[in-house]
C-alpha cells in the first residue's frame, strides 16, 4: 500500500513563429496546433508518509537543465525539502513537433533562435501545475506492474552499427529493437482507477520535418485514446485519469517501419551510408506505414495504445516494498573509467562528430552530409575552424575515431555551447527500478545499462529487480551509442558527445546509484559539482511581436472562407478567418483554447462544445501574411461515429493593438463559422 497521486497540466506554449525542437531543421517553425502539450505527473509515498518518489513525463523533445533547475526552484519555495533533486525525475517523451528555446547552452540556441522565455514558462509551469495537482490529491492504493511485447511499432534505424556488437551478445535477443513495454499502474483503495506510466522504446517521429503543426506524436496520440477511453464524457485534456507513455532507450528505434527508402525513385536505401544513386543522403528518408504522416501517427500510436490497455486489465503482480532515490551530479566530460582490473579509460570534452549533420532516415541534415564518415573533409573543416575554432589536439585523440565537426567542449561564446555537468538518477518503487538518463541511449546501449544495474542490486542481496529506462531526463546530452557501435560513426554515434567510452561511463556512475540505494548509503554519496546557471533572461532571434491588423472593412474573427452547409462523416469542415497572431494569445493565458466545435441541441435552443483544440480531429492552421495581417484556418476531420446534426466550428484569438507610442494592449475576439449539417451518408 501506498499514498499514490496523478496529475495533467497544459504545457503546450505558444504556437507560433518558434522552431520546433527535434529535428534541427530551422525551416520547421511553429505555425499552428494539432493537439496541446500535456505534463503527466505521478507521485508515490509511503504510509507513513517519510519517502516520496516523483515521476513526471512530458510531451516535449527532451528536459533541458535550464528546465530542470528551474521546476526544482519552484517546488521548493512552495513545498520546502519534500521534493528534491534525487526524488524528481523529469522526462520527455521526446516528441519532435513540440516549441523549442528552453534551453542554457548555445548548441540549442541556433535551432531554437535563442532562449524563448513564452516557451520556457510554458514547459516550467505545466510541470509544476502537474505535481500541485498530484500532490493536492493523494490517496491510498495499489501498484501494479505488467510487460508485455509490442509489435509492427520499430524498426532500428541504423541497423549496420548494431551489427557491430558482439555476435555473442546479438544472440541473447530475437530483435535489434527492445520490443517491450513495461507498465505501473496505479490503483486507489476503493478500487478507483488513477492512470499508469508505461515505458516504450520508439522516437516519435511519425510526424515528419515538414509538419508545422505542435503535436505530441504517436505517443501523445497513444495517451490521448487512453484517456479519452478513461475519462468518459469529458473533452480531450479533462478528467482524472492520467495515462502516460515515456520514452525509453529509444536511440536508434524509428516508428517508420516501412524503412529508408530513396523519395525521389522508391528503391531501398538501407545501406551503411543511408545514401540514394541520384540525389544523395538527402533523398533518403524512412516512411511510416500510413498514407501521410497523420495516418501513420494515428497507426503507430494506436498499436501503443492496444497493447498498453490490454497490459493495463491484465496487471496482477503487485509492487511492494520501500521507496528510495539517488541522485549525483557528475563532470561527464572527465570520467575515469575502470574496464577492469588493468585498464581504465576517459571519457571526453563534448564534441559532435561529421554524421551528427547527416540527421538520420527520420530526418535529414542540410547539407548532404552522410552517415558514418569517419574522416573529416577540408571544406567543411576550413569553414569550422574560421568560424568556430579547431578542436585542439587532445579533444582529437579522445574522440577517435570520430572526425569533429563541431568541438562543442571548447566552444564557450557567449556561454558553453553542451553540458559538462550531468545528473544521474535512479528512483526505486519496491521492486522497480526506474533509471534516468540524460538523453537517448540506443538499444544495446540500454540493455547493457538495464543488466549492469540489475546485476547490482542481485549482489547486493535486493534480486529480482525490475529495471526500467526512463529516456530524456533532466538535461540533454544527446545519444549514448556501445563502443562498437561509436567505431562505424552513424549519427547516433557521432551524437555520443563524450566519447567512445561514454556508456562505460554511465554504467559505472549508475552501478554506484543501484549499490548504494541496495546498501542504503545514499546519504554518503557526493552531491557532486553543481551544473552552471547562465543569467540569461531571454535571448531571441524570433520576430518581435507586433501589431495585428485586419483587412480593410474587415474586423478579427470575420470569416473571410465559409463552411460548405452539409458534409458526410469522414468528411473535412473547413473554414478561415481573419486572424492574429497566437504567440498573443499564449502570452495572456496558459489554458486558452484556440477552437471549439459546438453542436446545436433543439430543445434548450443552445449550442453544446464537443471538440477543443486539444482533440485529434481538429487542426489549427494560422498564415502570416503582410502588414500585421494574418489568416486562421480551422479543420475538423469529421469522426465516423460523429452524432447526426447541426454543428459550427468556433475560433478564439487575441489581437495587439497600439494604445500609445510605449503602450500595446491585447483584446480578445472570437469567430464563429455557419452552422452546417453533419449526416452520416
Amino acid at each position: 500500500n501506498y499514498l499514490l497521486g496523478v496529475g495533467r497540466a497544459d504545457c503546450t506554449g505558444p504556437v507560433a513563429e518558434i522552431p520546433l525542437m527535434g529535428y534541427a531543421n530551422l525551416e520547421q517553425v511553429g505555425g499552428g496546433l494539432l493537439t496541446r502539450l500535456y505534463s503527466r505527473a505521478f507521485i508515490v509515498a509511503d504510509l507513513e508518509d517519510t519517502r516520496r518518489v516523483v515521476f513526471v513525463s512530458a510531451d516535449i523533445g527532451m528536459v533541458s537543465q535550464k528546465v530542470r533547475l528551474e521546476v526544482l526552484n519552484k517546488l521548493k519555495s512552495k513545498y520546502g525539502d519534500l521534493y528534491r533533486q534525487d526524488n524528481v525525475i523529469l522526462s520527455g517523451t521526446h516528441t519532435h513537433s513540440g516549441p523549442g528555446g528552453y534551453f542554457q547552452y548555445t548548441l540549442f540556441w541556433i535551432t531554437s533562435k535563442g532562449l524563448i522565455r513564452p516557451s520556457l514558462n510554458a514547459i516550467v509551469n505545466g510541470i509544476v501545475k502537474s505535481i500541485d495537482i498530484a500532490h493536492q490529491n493523494m490517496k491510498k492504493g495499489n501498484l501494479f506492474i505488467n510487460r508485455g511485447t509490442v509489435e509492427n511499432s520499430q524498426i532500428n534505424r541504423s541497423p549496420f552499427s548494431y551489427l557491430e556488437n558482439p555476435a555473442s551478445e546479438r544472440s541473447r535477443y530475437s530483435s535489434n529493437t527492445d520490443k517491450e513495454m513495461v507498465m505501473l499502474k496505479m490503483v486507489g483503495e476503493n478500487g478507483q482507477e488513477l492512470g499508469f506510466i508505461s515505458w516504450f522504446a520508439v522516437h516519435p517521429v511519425s510526424m515528419n520535418n515538414t509538419n508545422h503543426l505542435v503535436n505530441s506524436d504517436n505517443v501523445g496520440y497513444a495517451s490521448y485514446l487512453f484517456e479519452q477511453d478513461k475519462n468518459k464524457g469529458m473533452l480531450p485534456g479533462e478528467g482524472s485519469f492520467v495515462a502516460a507513455f515515456a520514452s525509453s532507450n529509444l536511440g536508434d528505434v524509428s516508428p517508420n517501419i516501412k524503412g529508408p527508402v530513396c523519395v525521389n525513385t522508391g528503391d531501398s536505401c538501407d545501406n551503411p551510408q543511408s545514401t540514394c544513386p541520384v540525389g544523395g543522403a538527402k533523398m533518403c528518408m524512412a516512411m511510416g506505414p500510413g498514407y501521410d504522416m497523420f495516418d501513420s501517427t494515428r497507426i503507430i500510436g494506436q498499436n501503443i495504445y492496444l497493447k498498453a490497455k490490454e497490459l493495463y486489465e491484465e496487471a496482477s503482480q503487485e509492487v511492494t516494498g520501500l521507496l528510495s532515490s539517488a541522485h549525483q551530479w557528475v563532470n561527464m566530460s572527465d570520467v575515469l573509467v575502470e574496464l577492469n582490473a588493468t585498464h581504465t579509460v576517459k571519457t571526453c570534452k563534448p564534441a559532435l562528430g561529421y554524421s551528427f549533420a547527416a540527421g538520420t532516415i527520420d530526418g535529414v541534415g542540410a547539407f548532404n552530409f552522410t552517415q558514418g564518415s569517419v574522416e573529416g573533409d577540408p571544406f567543411w573543416d576550413g569553414i569550422r575552424d574560421q568560424l568556430l575554432g579547431e578542436p585542439s589536439n587532445e579533444t582529437k585523440a579522445c574522440h577517435k575515431p570520430k572526425p569533429i565537426l563541431f568541438s562543442t567542449g571548447e566552444m564557450t561564446w557567449p556561454h558553453p555551447w553542451h553540458p559538462d555537468i550531468v545528473d544521474v538518477q535512479i528512483a526505486t518503487i519496491g521492486s522497480l527500478a526506474i533509471v534516468a538518463v540524460p538523453g537517448e541511449f540506443t538499444t544495446m546501449s540500454g540493455r547493457r545499462l538495464r543488466e549492469a544495474v540489475k546485476r547490482e542490486f542481485d549482489s547486493h542481496a535486493t534480486p529480482g529487480m525490475d529495471v526500467v529506462i526512463a529516456g530524456l531526463c533532466n538535461v540533454y546530452t544527446h545519444y549514448i551509442a556501445t563502443y562498437e557501435e561509436y567505431q562505424v560513426q552513424r549519427y547516433e554515434a557521432a551524437s555520443t558527445i563524450y566519447g567512445p567510452h561514454t556508456l562505460s561511463a554511465y554504467i559505472q556512475l549508475y552501478r554506484g546509484l543501484a549499490r548504494a540505494i541496495a546498501t542504503n548509503t545514499v546519504q554518503d554519496l557526493p552531491r557532486g559539482p553543481e551544473p552552471p546557471v547562465f543569467n540569461i533572461s531571454s535571448v531571441t532571434l524570433l520576430p518581435p511581436l507586433t501589431v495585428d491588423r485586419a483587412p480593410v472593412n474587415k474586423t478579427f474573427g470575420d470569416v473571410l472562407q465559409e463552411v460548405r452547409q452539409q458534409y458526410r462523416v469522414s468528411e473535412v469542415a473547413r473554414v478561415t478567418f481573419v486572424g492574429a497572431n497566437p504567440r498573443t494569445s499564449a502570452e495572456n493565458a496558459t489554458e486558452h483554447n484556440f477552437l471549439t466545435v459546438e453542436r446545436y441541441n433543439n430543445n434548450s435552443d443552445s449550442w453544446r462544445m464537443v471538440q477543443n483544440d486539444a482533440s485529434w480531429d481538429t487542426r489549427f492552421y494560422w498564415t502570416k501574411g503582410l502588414f500585421g495581417q494574418s489568416k486562421v484556418t480551422i479543420e475538423w476531420h469529421i469522426p465516423r461515429d460523429t452524432e447526426p446534426g447541426v454543428y459550427r466550428i468556433r475560433y478564439f484569438g487575441h489581437y495587439r493593438k497600439k494604445m500609445s507610442i510605449i503602450h500595446t494592449v491585447s483584446i480578445p475576439f472570437e469567430g464563429t463559422s455557419s452552422a452546417f449539417e453533419v449526416t452520416t451518408q
